[in-house]
């Protein structure tokens, strides 16, 4: 009976350990990134996010850096999926969606609006 009460015990603990283990969310995306969109009618489009996770989800906003007069662009939303996000905002009053992949620890590639390639760079700091 002994041998029978320590197994289960270990059987739930691992079982715990699993369950508690996928609780947090993956912090891959949760960095500072340089996206670059090229092909758009206005040329290529580069932005510099920092991506934070707030409350269990990421959140930020894109800036120029090429002029830094302009107004931050407002994320209004991001999906997760494993190594992928989907980030949604508004530019020049349209709805858009930027979706990106992971290609490896620092590189993310996709499409902005499944009509224009997109690559982001993961800014190192220090």
């Amino acid at each position: 009976m002994k041998k029978v009460s320590v197994l289960l015990f270990f059987l739930l603990l691992g079982v715990a350990y699993n369950g508690f283990s996928q609780a947090t969310p993956s912090d891959f995306f949760a960095a500072k990134w340089d996206i670059l969109v090229a092909g758009t009618p206005n040329g290529d489009a580069k932005f510099l996010t920092q991506l934070v996770r707030k409350d269990g989800k990421l959140t930020g906003e894109l800036k120029n850096p090429t002029d830094a007069s302009a107004e931050p662009i407002p994320i209004t939303k991001i999906e997760e999926a494993d190594n992928k996000i989907t980030i949604y905002f508004t530019a020049q009053g349209y709805d858009v969606n930027l979706d990106l992949e992971k290609v490896d620890e620092d590189n993310l590639k996709g499409s902005l609006m499944g009509m224009f390639d997109a690559k982001a760079l993961r800014v190192k700091e220090g």
